[in-house]
């Protein structure tokens, strides 16, 4: 059962530090942008780990705006992820990106994933924004070369968030969450599904940690101060999801 004490603040603490990390499929920016912002703006986060960022006309300047309306700034993505980006608060230190754009399978989209490597105080975490395909079988193989990824950046602690296609109990969520933490799964919060807006009944975006990072809450911020109702289904066409994680020094 989802508990009703209040997510924890971002903070910086003696061994650790305690980030908010929300993973949103933002349908290219196609809805309602200023109630996009106000929801990303009011769940305070650290890193935010967008799915179906704009990808053709001037994508990078609408990516910007809404980041800055979220008083945010673009990391990495969009485009040269095939969807895929992140946005980070002032509070990361960032030393380094990578996008990655995934094999083509004929007939289905272009997949990718957004990567980087982030510090916040003497915490250092991998991250990693996903979009994983309709098609089973692809997902399947996608979710194999996340978790490869994750393992190749080359650091102790690692978020991966998105957009997964696939409800709890699916082959490839199940894979993940074999590798990893399902953050909801792990310390529930909020709300549980996340598409549709309008009548949510299913979890399909869900945000994972590796095994050393704490996971304090995580879930849809129904209840979050300054999160509305009218905002969350005016935004985009799924409801986003909300952790907060302590990530150890060292």
């Amino acid at each position: 059962m989802a508990t009703s004490t209040p997510l924890p603040n971002s903070r910086t603490e003696p061994d650790g530090s305690v980030l908010r990390v929300l993973s949103y499929n933002i349908r290219s920016m196609r809805d309602d942008t200023a109630a996009l912002a106000r929801v990303i703006g009011a769940c305070a986060p650290d890193l935010v780990l967008v799915q179906e960022a704009p990808r053709f006309f001037r994508w990078r300047k609408k990516l910007a705006r809404l980041a800055a309306a979220s008083g945010l700034v673009v990391l990495t993505g969009g485009a040269t992820a095939a969807g895929p980006a992140i946005l980070c608060s002032l509070r990361a230190t960032v030393e380094r990106t990578e996008d990655v754009l995934l094999p083509l399978t004929p007939g289905q989209h272009r997949r990718g994933f957004a990567t980087a490597v982030v510090r916040f105080g003497g915490a250092r975490l991998g991250v990693l924004s996903c979009h994983l395909s309709l098609q089973k079988d692809e997902r399947y193989e996608q979710g194999g070369m996340l978790l490869d990824r994750l393992a190749g950046l080359g650091v102790d602690h690692a978020v991966a968030g998105g957009d997964l296609n696939e409800r709890p109990g699916g082959r490839t969520f199940g894979r993940l969450a074999d590798g990893l933490q399902d953050c909801h799964a792990v310390a529930p919060w909020g709300g549980e599904h996340t598409f549709t807006p309008l009548t949510p009944f299913q979890r399909i975006d869900a945000i994972f940690a590796t095994k050393g990072v704490e996971v304090l809450g995580c879930g849809v911020p129904l209840d979050l101060p300054g999160v509305t109702e009218t905002d969350l289904r005016a935004a985009t066409d799924h409801l986003p999801v909300l952790a907060a994680l302590k990530v150890p020094i060292g």
